[in-house]
């Protein structure tokens, strides 16, 4: 039976980006080595490097704009703590939105450097909602935002216009839709949602804003020193990197971000719909800040659950429990997500309907 992957992460990957690792682990570009087993140093292996960075920065339109891209280590929760050590000044300050989960963590990790100023939390309703109306201090380092909540099931739709520097998690929805990255400056995502999989980070930063704050950073956690060593300081989740640039040349072969969006479109507003027609069933974020990639929803009636979750495991689905936090389901359709699969948990929606 076809398996539904609605993991929020690591999730589900493009069926030829699977085909083509696995003829990597058996043999790299005829090499009669594994890509498991090559040296990071190898020309093959820098060759691989050197275009996922370059693919990185042309799908996200920054190429030739004064933007580095970078892979490391240490997923997003070690850039929770790269970002003010590169960009809080001593004795300075920083601006966080806390949308969530992942908001709140990196507003403890910004903490430990400087004074951090939550300019707006939506907590109090557990994070059903992106914050608005709120005003960022023009003395701060920088602005700190999560660009979608995987938890909650929620994403910003409009970004507010600072004359500080810019700096957000893009972890669960970066490459899913058309942005002016350049008004960002500092963009990082964990690669296991949209992009590859788990063991290494994307880091998209313009050059220009770091070297600057007067901070003595450690080596492994100082951008500088990175892009300088072209993601080679140490030794590179090779295989991440190279399964994440097999993702990037699929995105690209789609029609870039642009085709990508589209499709994500179509699939957020078909299962919207039936959550919003399906009487059983209620959204768990506000209608105006649902996430396209992570939709939260309840059940109505909380006696409906082992009817449903047998229908949908029946149906071949996986992943679909919600997180503790929420409760209910969580449906993370990233850009892999074919629209056949959202198809088939809408019909168990219906199905469900039509049986109790």
């Amino acid at each position: 039976m076809k398996k539904h992957n609605y993991s929020a992460g690591p999730s589900i990957l493009p069926q030829e980006v699977f085909e083509k690792a696995s003829q990597a682990v058996l043999n790299f570009n005829n090499s009669g080595l594994s890509i498991l087993e090559i040296s990071h140093r190898s020309k093959d292996f820098v060759a691989v490097m050197d275009e996922a960075r370059s693919l990185a920065l042309e799908l996200l339109g920054l190429e030739g704009k004064g933007y580095q891209a970078l892979f490391l280590q240490g997923g997003a929760s070690t850039a929770f703590l790269m970002a003010p050590y590169n960009l809080m000044k001593e004795n300075g300050k920083a601006a966080y939105l806390d949308s969530g989960t992942w908001a709140t963590a990196a507003i403890k990790e910004a903490k430990l450097f400087g004074e951090t100023v939550v300019v707006a939390s939506s907590k109090e309703e557990n994070y059903n909602h992106i914050p608005k109306g709120y005003t960022i201090p023009s003395d701060a380092d920088y602005f700190h935002c999560t660009s979608n909540n995987t938890i909650f099931g929620t994403q910003i739709k409009d970004f507010p216009a600072t004359n500080v520097p810019v700096v957000c998690d893009m972890s669960s929805d970066i490459f899913s839709r058309q942005l002016d990255f350049s008004k960002f400056d500092l963009i990082y995502a964990g690669a296991q949602k949209n992009m590859g999989p788990a063991g290494t980070t994307l880091v998209v930063v313009k050059e220009e804003i770091l070297e600057k704050n007067g901070r003595t950073i450690p080596s492994m956690l100082d951008y500088a020193k990175h892009i300088k060593a072209e993601s080679m300081y140490n030794t590179p989740s090779v295989f991440a990197v190279y399964v994440s640039l097999l993702t990037l040349q699929w995105i690209k072969a789609k029609g870039g971000v642009e085709a990508v969006e589209k499709l994500n479109d179509a699939k957020a507003a078909l299962l919207y719909a039936e959550i919003d027609r399906n009487p059983l069933f209620k959204g768990a974020a506000v209608v105006e800040d649902r996430s396209k990639m992570n939709v939260t929803f309840l059940l109505n009636n909380p006696d409906h659950a082992a009817a449903f979750d047998a229908l949908w495991k029946e149906a071949g689905i996986s992943g679909l429990p919600g997180h503790r936090s929420v409760g209910g389901y969580r449906a993370s359709i990233y850009n892999a997500m074919p629209i056949e699969s959202v198809q088939v948990l809408v019909d168990v929606m219906k199905a469900l309907e039509s049986k109790v």
